[in-house]
């Protein structure tokens, strides 16, 4: 089933906080953190993104956050 970024968006926090993005096998693509969640998080699946952006995002099965 692919990532629905717009149900997960829509739940996600605006506080700071890390976030986890997992691929299937629940492997890591990629740890970071924001000062807004919500909106560092949106970014990704939106506007021009770099080739290699949109190549870890097209990969995307689950992302996990951390409100801190």
């Amino acid at each position: 089933m692919p990532f629905d970024a717009k149900q997960f968006l829509s739940s996600v926090s605006a506080s700071p906080g890390v976030y986890k993005m997992l691929d299937e096998q629940q492997n890591t693509l990629y740890v970071g953190k924001a000062k807004r969640l919500k909106a560092r998080l949106a970014s990704y699946f939106r506007g021009q993104l770099n080739a290699k952006t949109q190549a870890m995002v097209s990969r995307i099965a689950d992302i996990q956050i951390t409100v801190t």
